[in-house]
């Protein structure tokens, strides 16, 4: 979805971002909603234990608590490791950028991987397509290529989405240049 390429072929990056005279017209930071802190994670998992405690208390000193014992910790470390990866998972960040001459697009993964996509915004176009596999599907075509966006954000973030980027890519094209009449 996203290109990636190394930063000296990137037109933005051989200036440098400091480098440039104006700040951005739109410059966007996409992120997952995370509703649940670490705090609430560890409160989570804390009512969890105790509910999976609970039936052995009866059972204490049998041979039945032991045969349940590895049971609830699987269950417990299984709800640990979804909320490690879920809190992994949060660190994937999306910065759109747009200048009157560039559109940049930088996807932060979790694991660090940066991709990056540019492209003429005069010639970019978003689109949002109502009837995809994934409900309001949004996407960025420009430069020969179509990117993803936003495809951890609810259908209602994306169409918020889709009219903010339009909003601005109709205002920087409504701009009279210089070479114009």
């Amino acid at each position: 979805m996203f290109q990636q390429t190394a930063p000296s072929h990137l037109p933005w990056r051989s200036e440098g971002l400091a480098a440039r005279a104006q700040a951005p017209i739109l410059s966007l930071s996409l992120r997952p909603n995370r509703s649940l802190t670490k705090r609430g994670m560890t409160w989570v998992m804390a009512l969890v234990a105790l509910g999976l405690a609970m039936p052995l208390v009866p059972l204490a000193g049998t041979g039945a608590a032991w045969g349940m014992l590895p049971f609830l910790v699987a269950a417990l470390a299984g709800l640990a490791w979804a909320f490690r990866r879920s809190v992994e998972d949060g660190r994937l960040t999306e910065e759109l950028r747009l200048w009157p001459d560039l559109i940049t697009v930088e996807r932060i993964e979790p694991n660090g991987c940066v991709r990056r996509w540019h492209a003429n915004p005069f010639w970019a176009q978003p689109r949002l397509i109502e009837d995809a596999r994934i409900e309001k599907y949004l996407t960025l075509k420009g430069n020969g290529r179509e990117i993803e966006l936003g495809a951890f954000l609810s259908p209602e973030e994306r169409v918020e989405l889709y009219a903010e980027i339009s909003g601005a890519l109709g205002r920087l094209r409504a701009i009279p240049t210089a070479a114009s009449p």
